[in-house]
């Protein structure tokens, strides 16, 4: 599934963030050099710029969420748009309104923006397909498929820490069948020039196939996390599994869990990521988590940077051409 042209506009600009695969080097580096601009912002004792004043971003969040949606929620503010978090277990939604009954409705108040979580793969382009043209649709996730903006926060947080991409080595550990956060990160890693990316899980929960997107398939963690610089970990997902995929967390957390004494099979200075929630003592041990190679709740911080600068990119505040977002990120 490729979101293709749809994502960008005429003049090559970014219109609606769908998916990573299909986008440009150059693009993911826009996105990645605009966070870096925004990342200060936090640090103020005022933590916004006027960038969205006056423009009305709705959160439509058809699947549970408390990093994403809170994150979307706080760069739209300090971007200084209108925020409208849609509550769809108490909308119309439930009560058998279509989604297309949805959508009009919102766009008859005046929406400019929706960021979109879904449980079906594929909902994120579908809603883009159906809004009026000057609307924008971001991806917050959409069943198995993609989630766009988690692998550019991962690869921020990546960046910053390792300033490169080139001669990395990066693992990700866990449930890959039902990631749509691996997805997103094996086609960024792949786009920004990470030589050796590494799937590391069970045969059940290893994609087959999964090979023609570039990556090594490990079934040992200790020989998949070897030598590595990231070791990205991933939550079991429960809720997305048929039964008999795995015997148990406790016994999945003896084979695959990361332990202090596992994680010294990767680089000396090997960073620790997950995108949450974690589940302590079924994929990670609390050591590890909590420990100075953690990079866990620095994932969230950049969370907001990274979505801010998306955001602002699909505004058209910020296009390929420009070094700073119009509008002045020096602004009050």
């Amino acid at each position: 599934m490729r979101a293709g042209n749809l994502q960008l506009d005429s003049q090559g600009r970014l219109k609606h963030f769908l998916a990573i695969e299909g986008l440009s080097c150059d693009l993911l580096t826009q996105i990645l050099d605009g966070a870096e601009r925004f990342a200060p912002v936090g640090d103020r004792a005022v933590k916004k710029v006027p960038l969205l004043r006056g423009k009305t971003v709705a959160n439509l969040f058809f699947e549970p969420s408390t990093r994403t949606r809170t994150t979307f929620d706080l760069a739209a503010k300090r971007l200084s748009a209108d925020v409208l978090n849609l509550n769809i277990e108490a909308s119309s939604a439930k009560k058998g309104e279509s989604l297309g009954d949805t959508l009009r409705n919102l766009e008859a108040m005046q929406c400019d923006m929706f960021v979109v979580r879904h449980q079906t793969s594929g909902a994120a382009e579908f809603i883009a397909r159906q809004v009026a043209p000057h609307i924008s649709v971001i991806n917050g996730g959409d069943g198995r498929h993609e989630h766009p903006t988690q692998a550019m926060l991962d690869a921020f947080t990546i960046r910053r820490l390792k300033r490169r991409f080139e001669g990395l080595t990066i693992a990700i550990v866990g449930d890959v069948a039902h990631s749509r956060v691996a997805r997103s990160e094996i086609h960024a890693f792949r786009i920004l020039g990470v030589p050796d990316i590494r799937v590391v899980g069970p045969k059940t929960l290893i994609p087959v196939g999964i090979e023609a997107m570039g990556v090594t398939v490990h079934h040992a963690l200790e020989a998949g996390i070897k030598g590595a610089d990231v070791v990205i970990m991933l939550r079991l997902q429960q809720e997305r599994m048929q039964s008999g995929l795995l015997p148990s967390g406790h016994e999945y957390f003896r084979e695959y869990g990361l332990t202090p004494t596992r994680l010294r099979l990767a680089a000396p200075d090997a960073i620790v990521m997950h995108p949450g929630p974690i589940n302590r003592g079924v994929e990670i041990d609390s050591a590890v988590a909590d420990g100075g190679q953690s990079v866990i709740l620095q994932q969230v911080t950049n969370g907001i940077a990274v979505r801010m600068a998306v955001m602002a990119m699909v505004m058209g505040t910020q296009s390929l051409s420009q070094s700073k977002p119009t509008g002045g990120i020096d602004g009050d």
